[in-house]
C-alpha cells in the first residue's frame, strides 16, 4: 500500500515543549492523576480529545473575516443552514454553543419523565441530559461491540432484538425516541452499517418511534460504509452520507469533531414542530434562534469546515493516521480495541493492567503513567467515565479503555511515532503500575473533575460507597 501523506500544506507552526519526568511527576500530582486537571502548557502530545482541537483551513479562516455578527437574523446563520441542507439533507437548523447543548434541548423536546431512550452503548454527556430530564437510558447495541477483540466491521449496530424487546417490554408509547450514535466513541470509535440503519427506520416506522442520531463522528461512519459495506466502494463519502443521515428525523452535532472547528454545535431536524420547540428552548438557555451562544464567525466556520469534513482525500489520510498508530500498537503486542475506529485508538486497559481489578481504575492509572513517561495527554474511558447508578454504586462497564484520541491536520506520523513509542515502554513495564483510588468526585459527569491518588501496594480501594464524596478537596 502507498503511503499518504497530508493533504495540505502547513502555513503556520505553534511550538511546542518538551517537560521532564520531574517537571511530569509535579504536574500530575497537581492534577490529582487527571489528565483532565493537567494545564495545556504543561502536556507535549495531546491527545485527551478530537473535540475543538482541530486545525482550521485557510478557507475557514477567511469565513471568519466575514461572519456576520448582527444580533439577529445574521447571514452567517444561513450559510450554515444552506451547508447542512446541501450535505445533510436536513432542511431545519438550530445552533447550540457546543454538541452537549444541544442534547440538552433535544432531551427536555422528546423525553417526557418515566420514559425510555434506547441507544447504541451510552455517552456521557448524552444520558446524563436524557437522566436529568427523567429518561432511562437502554443500551441496545450488538454484544460485539463490548468484546475489544471482536473484528466485526459494524460493531456499533443497533441489536434489533434487543430493540424490540424493550418496544414489546415498555410499549412504544413509552419509547422517547432510539439515539443511533454514528460513529460509536464509547465502542472505540465503531461504525454503524447502511444496512442496519435501513433496518433500525423500518422497525421505528412500524412503531412510530422517532429516530435520532448523534452524529457528531459522521464522516468518519461513511467512511467505514465506503470501504467495508458492499455497494459503496466507488461512491464519494458525502453521498454516502446524505444517505445514511437520509434515515434519521434529526441530529444532534458537535461542530468541534467533523465540523472542523474550536466550539460550535446544532440541532438538525425534518420536524418543524421540533424545531419551534428548539427555538422556543435556545432562547432560554443558548441565546437567539439564529447564533445559540456563537459569534457570526463561528457560524461560517462551521459551515465550511462541514463541507471539508466529508471529502474524500481528508478523510482517507485522517482514518489512516489513526490506523498507523494503532497498527504500531497492536503489531507491537499492545492490547488495543479492533478494528481499529475512525477518531482514536483505544487501548484494552483490563487487558494491559490485568494485574488490577476494575475497582482499582486501571485506565485512570494507564492514563496517567503514559504522561508520566513522556508528556502525551490520553484520557480514560472506562468506570470513572461510566459513573454511578442511582443507588450510588459504581457502574461496571465492559470496556476500560484508555482513548488516544487523535485531534484533525494537527500531528505528523512523527508525533504518532512518539506516542507509541511511550505506550510500548509503559506496557513493557505494566507489572509495575498501580491502581488509583477516589479523593474527589463531583455527582455527574465525574471523570472530568475527579481526584486521585495512588493506592498503597496489596490495598483494596474500590469499595463501593452509597455516596459520592462530595467534600473532599
Amino acid at each position: 500500500m502507498r503511503a499518504i501523506a497530508e493533504p495540505y500544506r502547513i502555513k503556520m507552526v505553534e511550538p511546542i515543549a518538551m517537560t521532564t519526568r520531574e517537571q511530569r511527576e509535579a504536574a500530575i500530582r497537581a492534577a490529582g492523576y487527571n489528565t483532565f486537571l493537567l494545564r495545556s502548557d504543561d502536556v507535549y502530545i495531546d491527545l485527551l480529545t478530537d473535540s475543538g482541537t482541530s486545525a482550521m483551513s485557510d478557507r475557514q479562516w477567511s469565513a471568519m473575516m466575514l461572519g456576520d455578527e448582527a444580533y439577529a437574523g445574521a447571514r452567517s446563520f444561513d450559510h450554515l443552514v444552506e451547508a447542512v441542507r446541501e450535505h445533510y439533507g436536513f432542511p431545519y437548523v438550530c445552533p447550540t454553543h457546543q454538541g452537549r447543548g444541544a442534547e440538552h434541548l433535544i432531551s427536555k423536546i422528546l423525553i417526557t419523565p418515566g420514559q425510555h431512550v434506547p441507544g447504541n452503548m451510552y455517552f456521557t454527556t448524552t444520558r446524563v441530559h436524557q437522566e436529568l430530564a427523567g429518561g432511562t437510558f437502554h443500551d441496545v447495541i450488538i454484544d460485539e461491540a463490548h468484546d475489544p477483540a471482536s473484528q466485526h466491521p459494524f460493531k456499533g449496530n443497533v441489536d434489533l432484538a434487543k430493540f424490540q424487546a424493550l418496544i414489546d417490554e415498555v410499549g412504544a408509547d413509552q419509547i422517547a425516541y432510539i439515539n443511533v450514535a454514528v460513529t460509536v466513541n464509547m465502542a472505540g470509535g465503531q461504525p454503524v452499517s447502511m444496512a442496519n440503519l435501513r433496518a433500525v427506520r423500518e422497525l421505528c416506522d412500524r412503531h412510530g418511534i422517532i429516530m435520532w442520531s448523534d452524529a457528531t463522528r459522521l464522516a468518519e461512519n461513511a467512511w467505514f460504509i465506503k470501504e467495508r459495506e458492499d455497494g459503496y466502494a466507488g461512491r464519494p463519502v458525502t453521498e454516502i452520507a446524505k444517505e445514511m443521515l437520509s434515515h434519521f428525523d434529526g441530529i444532534t452535532m458537535s461542530g468541534k469533531k467533523d465540523c472542523l472547528v474550536n466550539i460550535g454545535g446544532f440541532l438538525a431536524m425534518r420536524d418543524e414542530h421540533i424545531l419551534t420547540k428548539a427555538r422556543e428552548l435556545v432562547v432560554v438557555y443558548e441565546g437567539m434562534p439564529t447564533y445559540g451562544g456563537l459569534a457570526g464567525r463561528d457560524l461560517d466556520a462551521m459551515a465550511v469546515g462541514l463541507r471539508e469534513a466529508l471529502d474524500d482525500d481528508y478523510l482517507a489520510h485522517r482514518i489512516g493516521q489513526v490506523r498507523y498508530l494503532g497498527e504500531r500498537l497492536r503489531d507491537a503486542g499492545v492490547p488495543i480495541v479492533q478494528p481499529i475506529g475512525g477518531h482514536a485508538v483505544f487501548i484494552d486497559a483490563a487487558a494491559f493492567l490485568d494485574h488490577l481489578p476494575q475497582d482499582e481504575l486501571p485506565a485512570q492509572a494507564l492514563a496517567a503513567e503514559i504522561y508520566l513517561d513522556s508528556g502525551v495527554r490520553t484520557m480514560e474511558r472506562g468506570i470513572v467515565s461510566a459513573g454511578r447508578d442511582a443507588d450510588g454504586r459504581h457502574r461496571h462497564p465492559k470496556l476500560e479503555l484508555v482513548r488516544l484520541t487523535i485531534p484533525r491536520r494537527v500531528y505528523t506520523n512523527s508525533h504518532m511515532d512518539v506516542v507509541a513509542e511511550s505506550v510500548i515502554r509503559v506496557f513493557e513495564r505494566r507489572k509495575e503500575i498501580r491502581g488509583l483510588g477516589f479523593v474527589y468526585e463531583p455527582p455527574t459527569l465525574r471523570f472530568f473533575t475527579s481526584r486521585f491518588e495512588p493506592l498503597p501496594t496489596g490495598s483494596a480501594a474500590g469499595e463501593d460507597r452509597p455516596e459520592p464524596a462530595l467534600a473532599h478537596a
